[in-house]
């Protein structure tokens, strides 16, 4: 799935595997013509094995994702266990959509693995949710999403998830104005995150 929406330029793409998801985008932050940053991160812990990842205004997805945390440990302590992947979504997705009139500019991706399995969900700027195998945000989606669609399957394991997301990103920097300066990474299996890495490119 690939989704687009006017705001600042990035890469930020999330693939499930058989039993693990990985979520990664590049650190550039553009504003037209102009890079304002080299280093932004879009990756974010939510719990121990939940992530987002996110492509918009940075200053919306830093806020947005500081009211979901506080958010899911509310839930956790009030329902005494884990938030699972789908209801840390859903906590998203009604800030998301509680907020449509003044909108976050930010489309996110959200990952994780649960007692269910791993699971992955993408969110445009108003919360509407769809869960998906694969999915791409930001003005590179176009890019990634040829690489991904022509490598992907549904048994690819933690580390053929990892290489796959670095192979999409890496195509997608080269060819989008608007991304780059490195990769942040992060892999949730079911021991939780199990990597969260910082890739610096020339």
């Amino acid at each position: 799935m690939t989704a687009q929406f006017p705001f600042p330029g990035a890469t930020t793409l999330g693939i499930r595997g058989k039993d693990s998801v990985v979520l990664a985008s590049e650190k550039r932050l553009s504003y037209g013509y102009f890079v304002v940053s080299k280093n932004v991160r879009k990756v974010f812990k939510i719990t121990p094995t939940v992530g987002a990842a996110c492509a918009g205004l940075v200053s919306d997805m830093q806020n947005l994702l500081r009211e979901v945390r506080a958010a899911v440990n509310l839930y956790q302590i009030e329902n005494q266990r884990e938030a699972s992947v789908n209801s840390v979504a859903k906590i998203l997705s009604n800030y998301l959509f509680g907020s449509r009139y003044f909108p976050y500019i930010t489309e996110t991706i959200v990952g994780g693995f649960d007692k269910t399995g791993a699971h992955l969900f993408v969110l445009d700027p108003l919360g509407s949710l769809i869960e998906d195998d694969f999915a791409v945000v930001g003005t590179g989606a176009e890019i990634a999403v040829g690489v991904l669609e022509s490598s992907y399957k549904p048994d690819l394991g933690g580390s053929e998830l990892y290489e796959l997301a670095l192979k999409s990103l890496k195509a997608a920097m080269a060819r989008d104005a608007a991304s780059g300066n490195g990769i942040d990474i992060l892999l949730v299996g079911p021991r939780g995150i199990e990597k969260d890495d910082t890739i610096t490119l020339s």
